[in-house]
């Protein structure tokens, strides 16, 4: 099949990478998504406010924006794949140390420094497969591919809060959804063996050694740069405070409003990630097909569309989960051009730094969607705060795709070419 076909044009090292990035993609998802299968149970269990459940998920999210930009800023320095090490190990230990909490403060603690690494893994790993693959046209597919793992860790997340929750006690179960979360850490394992950095950053690290390039990273706010770090910016949070506030919500929507079981909400989420897989794939395709921008603006319009009509209208409960495999299509396959696009915006010495920088003040302004979308559901239904908050930010998507340039295509080795629109 053509659409598989580059893939066996990839070389070992290549894939390689892929499987790492992949793998740690993957585990990651599931260390961060766990968490919102249980804010009703810590709701019931602690007395917790719909507000404050938002605010742990809000404080994880701007913390990883701090660690997604300091990793990124690390890799430069000091290699992708040391770095991409060092986040892992970081969000799975906190992890697990978040089922030792017993109050909201413990637990806002915890959830918070697992935040760091987090935002880190991402900002690495894209980076890191992005410039290992030696074909342009096959770039945002090998990244988006990556990327697709979020689907297995949210779809492990979703199976094994079943799984604990059916064969433990309650007060037991929500505690090992998070201390399983320290095993991903085992995934270190491979990359040491098995991953190098890529050529592209061993050249650029070599050329600084020997003084011929002095970039650093708050060039990013400077001459060319500083349109594409705006706007990328842009583009990043309402990409990601759009998912935030659905995925957040979603389970306790359905859950509380909806008063479906563990074991049907947990269908309906699944139905959601199968479509959210094809929808990484399906996005990685479009985006190395028609571009970047263009991929980005239909995302967005179909995950306004389709997010308004799955928490907006009286649809049935048949119809929701029919609609929850489009909808998974749409919120996910939105992401799979944006780790490629994000790093062909910037030249090598300073990409690590702009990808980050981008990518995780979008991260930790959306982070902000959540916790409104809790303290607007105060004075609302929770399902129109969802549909308000999530459709503001696929707006700004559009908004700013239209004004950012298109990169299809451009060589990672060359100087990064001036933004213009």
């Amino acid at each position: 099949m053509r659409s598989i076909q580059w893939f066996t044009e990839l070389s070992t090292r290549e894939r390689r990478t892929l499987y790492a990035g992949f793998g740690g993609y993957a585990v990651d998802a599931f260390d961060f998504m766990i968490y919102s299968f249980l804010i009703p149970t810590l709701i019931a269990t602690w007395g917790m406010t719909k507000s404050e459940a938002g605010m742990i998920a809000t404080s994880s999210l701007i913390s990883s924006a701090a660690g997604g930009w300091l990793a990124g800023i690390l890799a430069d320095r000091y290699g992708r794949v040391r770095v991409l090490q060092w986040t892992i190990a970081t969000f799975a230990l906190f992890t697990c140390l978040s089922g030792f909490t017993h109050s909201f403060w413990q637990l806002l603690t915890t959830r918070t420094l697992q935040g760091i690494g987090f935002g880190g893994e991402w900002s690495v790993v894209t980076i890191m497969m992005a410039e290992t693959i030696r074909s342009p046209e096959h770039r945002a597919k090998a990244v988006g591919t990556v990327q697709s793992s979020w689907s297995f860790g949210w779809g492990a997340a979703a199976i094994l809060y079943w799984a604990f929750f059916a064969l433990l006690p309650e007060q037991y179960a929500w505690r090992a959804c998070f201390w399983i979360g320290i095993v991903p850490a085992l995934w270190i394992l491979y990359i040491r063996r098995n991953v190098s950095d890529p050529d592209i950053f061993l050249a650029t690290r070599r050329a600084r050694d020997a003084g011929l390039d002095t970039s650093h990273f708050l060039q990013i706010f400077t001459g060319p740069h500083l349109k594409a770090t705006l706007l990328g910016s842009a583009l990043c949070t309402g990409m990601l405070g759009g998912y935030y506030a659905i995925t957040t919500w979603l389970p306790t929507y359905l859950k509380t409003v909806r008063h479906l079981s563990v074991f049907n909400t947990s269908g309906y989420l699944v139905v959601l990630i199968v479509g959210s897989f094809c929808g990484y794939i399906i996005g990685a395709i479009l985006s190395d097909k028609i571009g970047r921008r263009a991929s980005f603006i239909l995302f967005a319009l179909g995950s306004f569309v389709l997010g308004m009509t799955y928490t907006m209208l009286p649809i049935t409960d048949s119809a929701m989960l029919l609609l929850g495999f489009p909808l998974g299509i749409v919120v996910q396959g939105i992401f799979a051009g944006v780790g490629a696009y994000l790093s062909e915006l910037y030249p090598n010495a300073i990409r690590g730094s702009g990808q980050g920088f981008c990518y995780n003040l979008g991260r930790g302004l959306g982070s902000f969607f959540p916790i409104l979308v809790g303290v607007m559901s105060q004075s609302m239904a929770l399902v129109k705060a969802i549909g308000l908050v999530a459709g503001s930010g696929y707006l700004l998507v559009i908004l700013a795709a239209l004004a950012l340039p298109e990169t299809r295509g451009k060589s990672l080795t060359a100087p990064a070419p001036e933004p213009t629109t």
